[in-house]
């Protein structure tokens, strides 16, 4: 889902803790006086673009800022926002011309240098921004973000760089720019809406510790204020210079630390908008008998899947990893703890992106537990205890403790669920390859094309890899169709790779999710994205 690492990951629905005073009750804490009231989780970082990979902040972030592009609400098509224009003739070297009159929250114009500077400081290695690696495609990417002396890179020990810029940026003017890559990536302009790639003004850079306490941007919302681990208040921004101009005066961002206490807020009228819906209510469609017609659903672009520690000896053998897959029943276990509100996987995306193609994991995600045993058998079983892990405060251990049991059952191997208390402490471990068994590894796509569910995740050393997985086959496969001619060409090729995966298996794909959300009586409309972000920009109230 966003991610928390670097592209897109964890998706996480709920929050670290709760002050009893942000659950509210009636009057105000409905969102009265134009102001519309959201669940929320308190984000990884500082609300800054570029650091910004998971969902909570990347809520926050697509409220604030306006990038080159966006995706529309209802159908995610690539729209130009911030840019007039975006050309190329042959999918190396982009010319972006940027539409006149849009300012940041400061009163400042959006001119070209304010995206090329916040580019080269989120790629810029010692600045450690988790959204560094969406920018390795730029020409000298590799000078500002140098590998460190055991191969991988990052922040935390290679040589200082030479330079703070990259060579494949250039500014024309005040509203032109050029990008040269390193090679042709044919779906450049469809990542350009993503976070990592919106401006920064001069303020930023001026003192960043200031910028993080109040972010400035240029999007429909300028911030407030903010109370950590209670909520954060956005206002419309008079000035906003894009088409899609608010209705709302406002949002107010609530922390939650579970799901079921945010879902009976929705349904009191406490909260205006939930994101998704908790397991109890999903039984018996029970959201439905609450809400009527309130209760919301439509394709989604979520995953949820446990990942591998690959660097672990105990799990480099891909047999080993294809009997715990073949081992759990997906289908029962969306059954009966979703009450069918999941779709068991059947590949590594979801068939809501573009370039999706069914089956790409083969007998890998089907449920065979005799076959299962086989491949166990010769992959020499496995010994010790096998842990399943996921954040305690995100709403997924009734599901783990199913999949735990699952493979218990099937396998007939010790396998145990042990909860990490909260989402942080799990990132934090997921940043430092220190999982010793299977653990949750959510995605929530960043932009509506199937490389959004391969790059990040599983290129190697790829921000969000957290598996430490490596396959030059598989990375080829990528550089091959990011130089495909047209998009339809280069679909197919990330098809290709992803068939790679299904013989690997870095992770178990365990089940695609639709996005399914509620309102409350004050909502009239509004739009939620297939990564189920409701966009302020399309909600209109009753009168």
């Amino acid at each position: 889902m966003r991610k928390g690492r670097l592209a897109a990951l964890v998706a996480v629905p709920m929050a670290v803790a709760m002050l009893a005073s942000a659950c509210g009750g009636g009057g105000s804490a409905s969102g009265e006086d134009g102001i519309v009231t959201l669940d929320w989780g308190e984000p990884e970082n500082p609300l800054v673009p570029g650091n910004t990979t998971e969902e909570n902040g990347g809520f926050i972030i697509d409220a604030l800022f306006t990038g080159l592009v966006e995706y529309r609400a209802s159908d995610l098509k690539v729209e130009n926002a911030v840019a007039e224009s975006i050309t190329t003739t042959d999918n190396t070297n982009f010319t972006i011309k940027l539409k006149p009159g849009w300012t940041f929250h400061d009163g400042t114009p959006v001119k070209a240098k304010n995206f090329v500077d916040a580019w080269n400081y989120t790629a810029y290695g010692p600045n450690g921004f988790q959204g560094a690696s969406f920018f390795e495609q730029v020409d000298g990417y590799d000078v500002v973000h140098p590998k460190d002396p055991d191969g991988e890179a990052g922040p935390a020990s290679p040589p200082t760089p030479p330079t703070k810029e990259m060579s494949g940026l250039k500014v024309v003017d005040d509203n032109t720019f050029t990008v040269k890559l390193k090679s042709p990536f044919t779906i450049f302009p469809v990542v350009l809406g993503y976070s990592a790639y919106k401006p920064l003004p001069d303020s930023f850079f001026a003192d960043p510790k200031k910028f993080e306490d109040h972010p400035i941007g240029n999007g429909p919302f300028k911030f407030v204020d903010r109370t950590p681990n209670v909520e954060l208040n956005v206002a419309t921004y008079e000035n906003y210079a894009g088409a899609d101009k608010p209705q709302i005066k406002g949002a107010k961002f609530k922390v939650y630390e579970q799901l079921d206490g945010a879902y009976q807020d929705l349904v009191s009228g406490n909260l205006d908008f939930l994101r998704a819906i908790p397991v109890s209510a999903l039984v018996g469609d029970k959201w439905k008998q609450d809400l009527g017609e309130r209760a919301k659903e439509k394709p989604g672009l979520l995953t949820q899947n446990m990942g591998f520690p690959i660097y672990d000896e105990r799990f480099k053998n891909p047999l080993l990893r294809k009997a715990i897959s073949m081992s759990i029943d997906r289908k029962t276990i969306t059954e009966t703890v979703f009450a069918g509100g999941r779709d068991p996987a059947d590949g590594f995306a979801t068939p809501a992106v573009e370039g999706y193609v069914p089956n790409q994991c083969g007998e890998a995600c089907e449920f065979n537990p005799e076959k299962a045993k086989q491949y166990l058998a010769q992959a020499g079983g496995f010994q010790g205890t096998l842990t399943v892990k996921t954040n305690g405060d995100g709403g997924h251990n009734e599901w783990s403790e199913a999949v735990a049991a699952s493979i218990r059952q099937n396998l007939g191997i010790n396998v145990v669920f042990t909860p990490v208390p909260t989402f942080g402490e799990f990132r934090q471990t997921a940043n430092a390859f220190q999982f010793d068994g299977l653990f949750r590894t959510g995605w929530k796509a960043d932009y509506p094309n199937l490389e959004t569910f391969l790059t990040q995740l599983y290129r190697t050393g790829a921000s969000s890899n957290d598996y430490g997985y490596s396959n030059p086959a598989f990375d080829a496969a990528l550089d091959r169709a990011n130089a495909a001619p047209t998009i339809e060409e280069a679909n197919k090729g990330y098809a290709e790779a992803e068939k790679l995966l299904g013989q690997d298996l870095p992770i178990v794909p365990l089940w695609t999710q639709p996005v399914q959300y509620g309102f409350s009586e004050r909502i009239a409309a509004g739009e939620v994205k297939a990564y189920r972000e409701l966009d302020l920009t399309t909600v209109r109230l009753n009168p």
